[in-house]
């Protein structure tokens, strides 16, 4: 599996190009907006995006989601049903934050715990770890030892938990239970901000880590 991540929305979220280097197929990770930036990417690589996978639907995850799906004409992935009701107010998402127009939509597939989904001859397994949002879900890389996890944990830091539906006990539950048991030597790819490990943020997060019990 070959990954670039893409900054992308005033936020800097870390939206990630994925692709099979045996089919040259790949998936958008959370187009949060910026999608000329995502395209020419996906250009340069030689990568034909064939889906869009979304990780929670937050304005700088989900916000470009719709009209990349529309213009690509190709299905969106993710996330876990209960974050429908952000999905919805994603217009009223994006007036809030000055972000440009945002589409609401369907996802042609919602996830759960224990899903895979297929990108090329790639297979990850999907992890349901709510408390940043009731939906959100992570995708795992096993022959990679890589993750894409959203906005659950992040170098030295963990997601927010003060927005609706958002739970702090549920998201530390999350961590410890879904993300750690991966093994301390998966990489992952946060929201914002650089990639860590699982072992580094077990030892050494504030929030989760060993250093804080």
């Amino acid at each position: 599996m070959k990954v670039k991540v893409i900054p992308v929305t005033p936020f800097a979220q870390n939206c990630s190009l994925l692709w099979c280097e045996e089919t040259m197929k790949g998936a958008v990770v959370d187009p949060g907006g910026d999608l000329e930036r995502i395209l020419a990417v996906a250009k340069e690589s030689g990568v034909e995006i064939e889906k869009i996978l979304l990780t929670h639907a937050h304005i700088d995850h989900a916000g470009g989601t719709g009209e990349l799906a529309e213009r690509l004409k190709v299905p969106i992935e993710g996330p876990q049903e209960e974050d429908l009701f952000w999905i919805q107010g994603l217009p009223q998402q994006s007036v809030m934050f000055g972000f440009p127009p945002a589409k609401a939509f369907t996802p042609n597939r919602w996830l759960h715990h224990g899903d895979s989904v297929r990108v090329g001859n790639l297979t990850l397994e999907v992890r349901h770890c709510p408390g940043h949002t009731p939906g959100h879900v992570i995708f795992c890389h096993g022959p990679s030892r890589l993750a894409f996890v959203g906005d659950v944990l992040f170098r030295g830091s963990i997601g927010r938990t003060d927005f609706p539906r958002g739970d702090y006990e549920t998201l530390v539950r999350s961590i410890r239970e879904q993300l750690f048991s991966l093994g301390d030597d998966f990489r992952f790819v946060p929201g914002h901000g650089p990639m860590s490990t699982m072992g580094e943020e077990r030892k050494t997060n504030p929030f989760v880590g060993e250093a804080g019990d």
